[in-house]
């Protein structure tokens, strides 16, 4: 059976770092003699991720000329401050600042700026999260401004989901007719209809003692339309069907690997893996159906992939195109990871 191959990209203060993995190498890439590779799991464990490269900022993505700085001058080397959630579509990578706005580096154009839409009424004041439906539109999760502010696929602003200060919506997603918000001041995930912003469900707010959220912060789909929710209060990832009815928790309180300490941001692949950030740990486990752990990569320190206070994971299937020329000979990816880092890290 063939497993899959993937490339990671991290988005930090300072810098977003690409990686790609695999989860079964047929074989182990050629090193090339002018830079060492970084795979996790180390040698000599076959190579299953490989960091590729980093971005941080505009001079990450934009090149200007010679010209150009003659005529124009240089450009202000714009950058992230502190990223959180992130989502990838049509080749443009979005970054919810949580000190500023949204920005996006668009792959395609090679370009670096603020989300189009997010002035006057779309301005936000503390972007968290944001979810991306099949034709682009955009989904902001803002706490502060008490709202999920909405974006239309060309990046303009098209409205906003409740009232400010009747909730804290933090992390958002889009599944077929609903929208599935974090309310981390209500303890539960709320399912709205996408059009009107009404109430459709809530999950997570009742049941027995171990089935209930005590304090959600994100939220993932499988492509079955089972609900992921981490829960950083008791340090779990909990299992929903899209009804609300619980179904397993995966992980536990402690330092393992297996375990949390400060569980954030979730994703699911195609295989139905889960791929959990935990932000003590400075890593992402990676876990199978049943909830036990496949493979772990990140970890503290200033060194290439190594992560530092990371908080969200995203997985992408259409954009490795992108990173190619990073690959090592002989590693074939088969899809994307992006993880953001709040502060420094791993170049």
């Amino acid at each position: 059976m063939t497993r899959p191959r993937l490339a990671i990209v991290r988005l930090s203060r300072r810098i977003a770092s690409i990686f790609c993995l695999s989860l079964a190498a047929a074989c182990a890439p050629e090193m090339q003699a002018q830079q060492v590779p970084v795979f996790f799991p180390p040698a000599p464990e076959p190579p299953r991720i490989q960091y590729l490269t980093a971005f941080s900022g505009l001079r990450d993505i934009e090149h200007q000329s010679a010209f150009d700085r003659f005529v124009v001058g240089e450009k202000p080397n714009l950058q992230v401050d502190k990223p959180y959630g992130l989502a990838i579509h049509d080749g443009k990578i979005y970054v919810c600042d949580t000190n500023s706005s949204v920005f996006v580096f668009d792959l395609k154009n090679e370009t670096f700026e603020q989300l189009a839409g997010a002035v006057g009424p779309g301005r936000l004041r503390q972007p968290t999260n944001i979810g991306i439906a099949p034709d682009g539109t955009k989904y902001v999760a803002d706490p502060v401004r008490g709202q999920v502010v909405v974006f239309g696929p060309d990046d303009q602003y098209v409205g906003a989901f409740g009232v400010p200060g009747t909730w804290r919506p933090v992390d958002v997603a889009r599944y077929e007719e609903r929208l599935y918000v974090v309310d981390a001041q209500k303890r539960a995930v709320v399912a709205l209809d996408p059009k009107s912003g009404a109430l459709l469900k809530t999950i997570g707010e009742k049941g027995g003692p171990s089935e209930v959220l005590d304090r959600p912060t994100n939220l993932a789909f499988d492509t079955d339309g089972y609900l992921y929710v981490t829960d950083f209060g008791r340090f779990q990832v909990l299992k929903y069907d899209r009804d609300g009815h619980f179904k397993a928790r995966i992980g536990d309180l402690g330092a393992d690997y297996g375990h949390f300490a400060r569980p954030k941001g979730l994703a699911v692949d195609k295989e139905g893996r889960l791929y959990a950030v935990d932000a003590s740990f400075n890593n992402v486990q990676i876990f199978n159906r049943d909830g036990r752990l496949l493979l772990f990569f990140g970890g503290a320190g200033e060194e290439n992939g190594n992560l530092t206070l990371p908080a969200k994971v995203a997985l992408d299937y259409d954009n490795v195109s992108y990173f190619e020329k990073y690959l090592e000979p002989g590693f074939e990816p088969e899809y994307l990871i992006l993880v953001t880092s709040q502060f420094g890290g791993g170049g």
